[in-house]
């Protein structure tokens, strides 16, 4: 049997090695589960990663495109940001959907909790659907470009089903949507 609360590495060190306004990377020395020795690298968010998936009364979503730089090409995406650990993940989504989109919501949904990529991070991700909109202005950050696309909610999953959005937390967060919206039908 699986004892899922037992920790089988064991950290000899730890050493932050970089750090900026966003992240916090650090190299701890470890025995692996097996007993060997070796290094692990984590990288350490200090914002939880905030999803929107946007649907308005006629059943089209919202996707915010931008070119990002860590992957050198465009995304289409759905609208998320960064909420600070120690907010309400609920009034990030609903800060992060008012400023990328100028949509403010009625209905709110909390759909999702996920890990981004927790082989290097210990980033955790949530993904809200919103309902029952009413549009307003937007508020980019300086950091964005953003381009808003309405899109019908099966056009959003076709692009996630030919890898036109890559992004791992709209992946996850559209689909989740486009299954828990078919139940509501």
């Amino acid at each position: 049997m699986i004892d899922e609360q037992r920790n089988p590495w064991t950290t000899l060190s730890s050493e932050e090695v970089y750090q900026n306004p966003w992240i916090k990377v650090r190299e701890d020395q470890v025995l692996n589960p097996n007993g060997g020795e070796g290094i692990y690298g984590v990288v350490s968010f200090k914002n939880k990663a905030i999803a929107v998936i946007p649907v308005d009364d006629e059943g089209y979503t919202y996707l915010v495109g931008q070119y990002r730089y860590a992957l050198n090409e465009y995304s289409w995406e759905v609208p998320m940001g960064g909420g600070l650990i120690e907010h309400d993940i609920l009034d990030s989504a609903k800060r992060e959907l008012q400023e990328e989109t100028g949509f403010t919501a009625e209905k709110w949904t909390n759909i999702a909790r996920l890990h981004t990529s927790n082989s290097v991070t210990d980033e955790e991700g949530f993904v809200f659907l919103a309902q029952e909109l009413k549009a307003g202005e937007t508020a980019f950050e300086e950091t964005e470009e953003l381009h808003i696309r309405r899109v019908s909610f099966e056009e959003a999953v076709r692009m996630v089903m030919d890898n036109e959005i890559t992004d791992a937390i709209s992946v996850a967060g559209i689909l989740k949507a486009a299954i828990l919206l078919q139940q509501d039908k």
